[in-house]
């Protein structure tokens, strides 16, 4: 739609940029002040939140990479423009779960527990950098004639000019805001540490699957031409919250 959200000179700010950036100071503000009724120290919850901002979009931006090369092939420079798009979620979700592992042993703090402040805040940040998605036109879905449908007219954009497109990243921004609404509600009624994070990844794993048939732009696949790479891996995640949902779930009981 709008990639470029104004220039100034030489200086351009990039939508995309802009709303990623919004994205994470509203996730943080959103942890730093859960934190604090949870009993966590801010400081630490703050500190986790940069080494996970630099682990997503290395993360993102790798497996993007990775399943896109041939757009770098004839222009390896491109792969250090960020503010273009093209960030894979998963990418960096897994990465990012990583980091929080071993920062959370190392200072001894409890990783369900930490994980539940967190997972709101993953939601209501995927729904707002889904929009800078948008803007950028990167993530883009099939072509349709569906009236919601949109056309994006900018030569900066990153999806195909003229073609009326399923909103695939309002879609997958959608999804975003409602987890962030049933966490919030959830965490009312929170029965044991966990709960809220693996209730995110369940959801958001079924969520991600359909918005992907919606999909048109290159982004790999798994099986075939039928399981996309997020899919296959929205498969494995769902299984496996179901799973420690259930596991987590019978330890509060003991």
């Amino acid at each position: 739609m709008y990639p470029i959200l104004f220039k100034i000179g030489s200086l351009t700010v990039y939508t995309y940029g802009v709303l990623i950036s919004s994205a994470f100071l509203v996730g943080l503000i959103l942890a730093v002040i859960e934190a604090k009724r949870e009993g966590e120290d801010p400081q630490k919850i703050m500190d986790l939140s940069v080494y996970i901002l630099i682990s997503a979009i290395a993360g993102s931006r790798l497996l993007y990479i990775m399943i896109s090369y041939k757009e770098y092939v004839s222009d390896p420079l491109r792969i250090l423009k960020i503010w273009e798009g093209g960030l894979v979620f998963y990418g960096g979700f897994l990465m990012a779960i990583a980091v929080v592992i071993v920062y959370l042993r190392k200072h001894n703090m409890n990783v369900w527990k930490v994980g539940d402040i967190l997972a709101p805040s993953v939601a209501i940040g995927q729904g707002i950098g889904r929009l800078g998605c948008f803007f950028a036109g990167c993530c883009y879905g099939k072509a349709t004639n569906v009236p919601w449908g949109v056309i994006f007219t900018d030569p900066n954009t990153l999806a195909p000019m003229g073609i009326r497109l399923h909103p695939a990243q309002l879609y997958d921004s959608a999804n975003g805001f409602i987890i962030f609404t049933v966490l919030v509600v959830l965490r009312r009624f929170k029965k044991f540490d966990g709960q809220l994070f693996w209730t995110y990844t369940l959801l958001y794993a079924i969520g991600r699957f359909i918005v992907e048939i919606f999909r048109g732009d290159e982004r790999g696949f798994a099986i075939g031409p039928y399981i996309s790479t997020s899919q296959f891996i929205a498969i494995l995640l769902l299984i496996t919250s179901i799973i420690m949902i259930k596991s987590l779930g019978f330890r509060s009981k003991d």
